[in-house]
C-alpha cells in the first residue's frame, strides 16, 4: 500500500510539475472536452435508446457524455441493499451506453449524487439523514437529504462508486452537490446547520469537545471553527475517494465543483435573477483557470431556466455567448440538459450546440492551450459569489470588459497559492474583498513594494485596519454609511479627466466615511444631501470633510482606496460616470493598461486576448509559443432583460501589443488572411465584420 501511495503521489507531482514539458498522460489533460450531460429523470431510463443517444452525440460533435449512474438511485442492476434501484431501469442500459460510446471514441463520465436517499433507505436508517435544530428533515417528494458525516456518505458511497467502476469501464466520475447541505435549493428554503448526531460527535472530536453551533454567525469563533471543520472533512472525504478511484485506474477522471483531489473542476452558467449576467462563462472559467492552474475547467451551460422550470431552456443567443466565452477563456464546451436529446421539450438550442461544437471540433488545435497576457488581476469573492460582494465584483468586471482592458480573475482564497503568478501583474483590484488570509495580505504588501499597483473598493479589508493603513493610508470611521442623496465632486482635472462637463456625481448604496489623512492625494469630496424637496428649495450640498477616493504613492507603485459601492452601483444602474471613476484611477496609476488592446469596437464586443500553442492530440501541451489569438464575442444582442441576435459590426480597428513581428494574421473560421501592419511592438489590423464570434490568429 505504501508503494502504491508513493507511486500515485509521484504520478500526481510529475503531472502537475512537468505538464508544461510533456505529452498529456491523462485523457482529460488535452483540454478539448465537448461534453453533453443527460440528467435522466427516473422514467426516461425505460425509454432511452443507447443507439439513438450515441448517434446524437456523434451528430453534435460531442466527445464526452455525462450520464446518471448512482447515489440517489441506481441506473444499473446494483447488488447493494442500501442503494435504491430505479424502478424504470433497464438492466443493460448503462452498459450498452458505455460500450457504444467507446466504439465511437466518446468518453463516458458517470454521475453520482450522494446528497439524498430514497424514503425506503431513510426508514431503515433515519440516523443517516439531515435533521435541523427544529427537528426538520429536508425532503423532496420521497428523497431525504443525508448527513455528510453519517455512514451513508462516509462508507456506503465508496461501495457504490466501487461497484460501478467494477461493473463498467467508465472514463470518469462526476459528483453532483458535494458537501454540507443546509438548503433545499429546489424549493428555495434554508433549514440551518445539520444537527445529526454523527456531525455532533465528529465536530466535538475535531474541536476538543465544543458543541456543534446551530446558527451561522461569522462573529462566533465556534462557527469559524465549524467552517474549518467542514473544509477539513470535505477534503478528507475527497482524498479517500481519490485514493479509491485511482487505485482502480489512473485514467478515471474525477470531476466535481471542488478543487482538492479532483481532475476536472466543473462550474455552471445558469440563468439567474435580474440583472442577467452575460459574462457568466468568462467569469467562471477565468476564475477557476487562474485560481487552479493545474486543473482542467469545464463550465456547463445549464439548459434549464430554474429548478422550478426544468423543461424551459435558456435563450439560444445566451447559450451561444456562454459557449464562445468558454472556449475563448480556456475551457472546453459543456452543456447539461434534462433527459436525453430525443423528444426534448425545448429544442431551440440544438442548432447552436451543433454549430459551435462542430466549430470547436474543426478548430480544436486553436483551443485549450492558452496563457494569459493580462497585466490586471481582479480578485473574486469566492468561486460562487453572492450578495453585495457579488454585485460589487460583477460591476468592476463590467467596467473592465466594456473598456476592453484584459484581466484575469483569481479567487480570494487562492491568492497565496498562486503567488508567483500574482507577482507578474501590474494592477490588482479588490472589489469588496472583506477578508484575506494572512499570507495573502503579506503577498499584497510584498508586491506593492515591488511595483504592483492595487485598487480596493467598498469594504475591502475592513477587518484588517493595519493593512488599510499601510497599503492605502486609510482608517475606517464608518464603513456602512447610506450614500443615497449624497454627491461626489470631481476636484482634480489632471487625474479625473473624464469629468470635464460634470461638477457633481449622484450616489446611492454604500458611501463609506474614511479618514484618508494618510494618503498622498484625496479626490472626490463628498457633498451632503442638502435640502431634498421641490425645485424651489433644493440645494445646500456642502462638503462634509470626507473623500470618496484616496491615493497613496510608493516609490514604485500607487494604491487607490475607493470606500464606496462603485461596482454595485454600475452593475445595477449602469451610469458611465461611475465607471469613469475607476477608469480615471487606472489611467493615473497604471497608464499602460490600455496599451495591450486598443480598439474602436463597441463596448458590447467582448475582447479576450490569449497567447496560444497548437493543441494537437498526443503532442506536447503547455507550450504557448505559436502566437496570439484575439477572441471577439458579440454581445450587442443583449438588452438587459432579453437576448436577441447579435448585430453585425463592420470595419473595426484593433491595435494589439506584441513581443514579436507576426508571420501571418488570419481569420480562424475562414483561414482568410487579415491585412496588418506591425511597428515598434504593436500590430494594427481591421476586422471587416464581427458576427456572433470571430477569432483572429496572429502567428509568430
Amino acid at each position: 500500500m505504501r508503494i502504491l501511495s508513493l507511486f500515485l503521489l509521484l504520478s500526481c507531482l510529475s503531472e502537475g510539475i512537468f505538464a508544461q514539458q510533456s505529452s498529456p498522460k491523462f485523457w482529460w489533460k488535452q483540454n478539448n472536452l465537448r461534453v453533453i450531460q443527460t440528467n435522466l429523470p427516473a422514467y426516461e431510463a425505460a425509454t432511452l435508446n443507447p443507439d439513438s443517444l450515441v448517434k446524437d452525440l456523434v451528430d453534435f460533435s460531442a466527445n464526452t457524455l455525462i450520464i446518471n449512474a448512482g447515489g440517489i438511485m441506481a441506473f444499473y442492476d446494483t447488488k447493494l441493499d442500501f442503494h435504491y434501484k430505479n424502478p424504470w431501469m433497464k438492466n443493460n442500459m448503462l452498459k450498452e451506453v458505455v460500450d457504444k460510446c467507446h466504439q465511437k471514441n466518446i468518453k463516458v463520465i458517470v454521475r453520482f449524487d450522494f446528497s439524498r436517499v430514497h424514503e425506503s433507505i431513510f426508514k431503515a436508517h433515519p440516523d443517516w439523514c439531515y435533521i435541523s435544530a427544529k427537528n426538520e428533515r429536508i425532503i423532496n417528494t420521497d428523497m431525504y437529504v443525508v448527513s455528510i458525516n453519517a455512514p451513508y456518505v462516509q462508507e456506503k458511497a465508496f461501495k457504490i462508486i466501487e461497484e460501478v467502476i467494477d461493473f463498467f469501464p467508465v472514463d470518469g466520475i462526476f459528483l453532483n452537490m458535494p458537501g454540507y447541505q443546509v438548503n433545499n435549493p429546489y424549493e428555495g428554503k434554508y433549514h440551518g446547520i445539520d444537527q445529526n448526531e454523527y456531525d455532533k460527535k465528529r465536530f466535538a472530536e475535531y474541536s476538543n469537545g465544543k458543541t456543534l453551533p446551530t446558527v451561522e454567525d461569522k462573529a462566533d469563533p465556534v462557527f469559524q471553527e465549524y467552517l474549518a471543520f467542514k473544509k477539513s472533512t470535505i477534503e478528507d472525504w475527497s482524498e479517500r475517494l481519490h485514493k479509491l478511484v485511482k487505485s482502480k485506474s489512473e485514467q478515471i477522471a474525477i470531476c466535481t465543483y471542488l478543487d482538492k483531489h479532483v481532475d476536472i473542476i466543473r462550474h455552471e452558467s445558469q440563468t439567474s435573477n435580474l440583472p442577467y449576467w452575460p459574462y457568466s462563462a468568462s467569469d467562471n472559467v477565468s476564475n477557476a483557470r487562474n485560481s487552479f492552474p493545474n486543473h482542467i475547467i469545464s463550465n456547463a451551460s445549464i439548459q434549464q431556466i430554474s429548478f422550478q422550470s426544468r423543461y424551459n431552456a435558456a435563450e439560444p443567443e445566451e447559450v451561444s455567448i456562454r459557449l464562445y466565452e468558454n472556449i475563448a477563456n480556456g475551457s472546453g464546451l459543456d452543456m447539461s440538459m434534462m433527459g436525453d436529446m430525443r423528444g426534448y421539450e425545448d429544442e431551440r438550442n440544438y442548432p447552436v450546440f451543433k454549430k459551435i461544437y462542430a466549430f470547436h471540433k474543426k478548430h480544436e488545435a486553436y483551443f485549450g492551450n492558452y496563457k494569459s497576457v493580462a497585466k490586471i488581476a481582479l480578485i473574486a469573492p469566492g468561486s460562487w459569489p453572492n450578495g453585495d460582494p457579488m454585485q460589487e465584483y460583477r460591476g468592476i468586471q463590467l467596467m473592465l470588459k466594456e473598456a476592453h482592458l484584459p484581466f484575469d480573475i483569481i479567487e480570494d482564497a487562492q491568492l497565496a497559492n498562486v503567488a508567483d503568478k500574482v507577482k507578474q501583474y501590474q494592477l490588482i483590484i479588490l472589489p469588496e474583498i472583506t477578508y484575506l488570509k494572512p499570507e495573502a495580505i503579506a503577498l499584497l504588501k510584498e508586491i506593492s513594494k515591488a511595483g504592483t499597483n492595487i485598487i480596493a473598493t467598498n469594504r475591502s479589508l475592513f477587518d484588517s485596519p493595519e493593512t488599510l493603513k499601510e497599503l492605502f493610508g486609510a482608517k475606517i470611521i464608518n464603513k456602512d454609511h447610506d450614500g443615497t442623496g449624497f454627491y461626489l465632486q470631481p476636484n482634480d482635472a489632471n487625474i479625473l479627466k473624464r469629468f470635464t462637463l460634470q461638477k457633481m456625481l449622484f450616489w446611492k448604496f454604500n458611501l463609506g466615511l474614511y479618514d484618508l489623512s494618510g494618503t498622498d492625494k484625496k479626490l472626490f469630496p463628498i457633498l451632503s444631501k442638502g435640502r431634498p424637496g421641490p425645485p424651489e428649495i433644493i440645494g445646500g450640498h456642502d462638503p462634509i470633510n470626507y473623500y470618496a477616493m484616496g491615493i497613496k504613492e510608493f516609490p514604485q507603485s500607487k494604491n487607490v482606496i475607493l470606500p464606496i459601492n462603485i461596482g454595485k452601483l454600475y452593475y445595477l444602474h449602469g451610469y458611465e460616470e461611475h465607471k469613469n471613476i475607476l477608469l480615471d484611477a487606472i489611467d493615473y496609476i497604471f497608464p499602460k493598461a490600455k496599451e495591450l488592446v486598443q480598439t474602436d469596437a463597441p463596448e458590447r464586443i467582448e475582447v479576450i486576448l490569449q497567447a496560444y500553442g497548437k493543441n494537437i492530440a498526443n503532442k506536447n501541451i503547455g507550450n504557448t509559443d505559436n502566437g496570439l489569438i484575439v477572441h471577439l464575442i458579440n454581445l450587442t444582442g443583449f438588452s438587459g432583460n432579453s437576448y436577441f441576435d447579435a448585430l453585425p459590426v463592420y470595419g473595426r480597428n484593433f491595435t494589439i501589443k506584441t513581443s514579436f513581428k507576426p508571420s501571418k494574421v488570419y481569420n480562424l473560421a475562414t483561414k482568410s488572411p487579415v491585412k496588418y501592419t506591425w511597428k515598434d511592438g504593436f500590430i494594427h489590423f481591421q476586422v471587416a465584420k464581427i458576427g456572433e464570434y470571430e477569432g483572429i490568429v496572429i502567428d509568430k
